[in-house]
């Protein structure tokens, strides 16, 4: 038997979750029920959210009083609703319900994520619909483990282990009526098509799940900011390459041939290694570029030239960004890293501008020990050379103290107290 909370204490760590507030979708069923007696177990600081869909009238109510009372006697925090009689009986309507469900009650319990009890069953359920309506290569992924703030611990699990974890620590999860109700697609598929599958195919689900496993491989390398990893891209076979090759070209309205794509393919196998990256021209201000973590297509940007003094606290308008600092007088438990656009800083006054780079500056690196010419800080940093140009620097006169998202000059850094909190958001988020 799978040692389910094992798997969930690395899903854990993978995701930089153990330190977090869970909040578990809490059905009370097996799958919910089994994921939150684990992170109790492993003594995560966890609470439940449960929505009442109120369609099936006493059988509901009694589903949240269990949901209740198995929080209670744990001392887990809980979390319920009523869903709104005017919301329609279907499975997409009840779907988009429960997750406008799951931001309100992140938010009410200041929770920091939501984690679903989405198990291996399901992934192989919602692959085989998704073949039956007609998918491509994205719909074949079927349940990312990660989207958003929601988290899926138990997808690798398969339903009988679930069931089995029930039984062996006695838990009594809710039996949802509606489950064997066959007027739904998921389980029309689960109580009619699967059983017939198994005829064929005893182990369908973890066929189904490995034809997931080897979408997500290939289209986890283009991601959807036009860029791809190198480290896998290198690893696929000479096929896929090509592929992956075309559909960035496809996705930039860039012509493309046989000949270009084998080019291609071959420069980024040429510069996997390269720390600082290379490029090569498609012209009209358009290239191709690789270093040692992606590649991606790039078009020059016109550079923004414009200067914003900074006088005061409150925000400030930079091209297709808001600069804000704001007065903060207690040190943070944690500090943003480097590639963060937040610092916490010490300013004795406020008098300086928010600009790009130029010639002559300088900066003084945190924990750097010295001057340092910008040129030389960002070549360090391995900035691709079009991105130098659009780091929003704040500046006093011609030395920088902060690149936002790159670093801190050491002449703001905290050392005894914190004066102001800085941040640069993009519009529009």
């Amino acid at each position: 038997m799978v040692n389910i909370a094992e798997t969930v204490a690395s899903f854990l760590e993978e995701y930089n979750l153990t330190n977090k507030t869970l909040c578990v979708g809490f059905s009370g069923g097996y799958d919910s029920m089994c994921l939150l007696h684990v992170l109790y177990s492993l003594r995560c600081n966890v609470a439940a959210a449960h929505l009442n869909h109120n369609w099936r009238g006493a059988e509901s109510q009694q589903e949240e009083i269990n949901c209740r009372d198995f929080c209670s006697e744990r001392n887990i925090r809980f979390y319920s609703e009523v869903l709104p009689d005017d919301v329609p009986h279907t499975e997409a309507a009840a779907r988009e319900a429960r997750y406008e469900f799951f931001r309100r009650a992140m938010k009410n319990l200041k929770a920091d994520c939501i984690l679903t009890a989405h198990n291996a069953d399901d992934n192989a359920e919602t692959v085989l619909y998704r073949i039956i309506k007609g998918t491509g290569l994205d719909g074949l992924c079927a349940i990312a483990p990660k989207r958003d703030f929601f988290y899926r611990p138990l997808l690798n699990i398969r339903r009988s282990d679930i069931e089995k974890y029930c039984a062996e620590n006695q838990l009594s999860p809710n039996i949802d009526s509606s489950n064997a109700d066959t007027k739904y697609n998921r389980n029309f598929i689960r109580h009619k098509i699967f059983p017939l599958l198994k005829e064929i195919n005893p182990e369908v689900v973890s066929a189904l799940n490995s034809l997931s496993s080897i979408a997500n491989d290939v289209s986890s390398v283009l991601n959807t900011d036009n860029t791809s990893s190198v480290k896998e891209f290198v690893l696929l076979p000479r096929y896929t390459q090509g592929r992956i090759i075309k559909e960035l070209l496809v996705q930039n309205n860039l012509d493309y041939d046989r000949e270009r794509i084998e080019y291609l393919s071959d420069f980024v196998i040429k510069n996997s290694a390269s720390k600082s990256g290379a490029r090569c021209s498609f012209g009209d201000n358009i290239w191709f570029f690789v270093n040692s973590e992606y590649f991606e297509v790039v078009a020059a940007k016109k550079k923004y030239t414009e200067e914003v003094e900074v006088k005061q606290e409150g925000e400030y308008d930079f091209g297709d960004y808001i600069f804000s600092i704001e007065r903060c007088n207690e040190l943070p438990e944690v500090f943003p890293c480097d590639s963060e656009y937040c610092a916490y800083v010490f300013f004795n006054n406020i008098d300086f501008v928010l600009r790009t780079r130029r010639n002559g500056d300088i900066i003084y690196p945190l924990g750097g020990g010295g001057r340092q010419k910008l040129k030389k800080y960002f070549n360090e940093k391995k900035l691709p050379f079009y991105k130098k140009d659009e780091i929003v620097l704040l500046c006093e006169g011609n030395e920088v103290l902060w690149a936002a998202g790159v670093g801190l000059s050491e002449k703001i850094k905290v050392a005894d107290k914190v004066s102001h909190v800085i941040k640069l958001i993009k519009k529009g988020g």
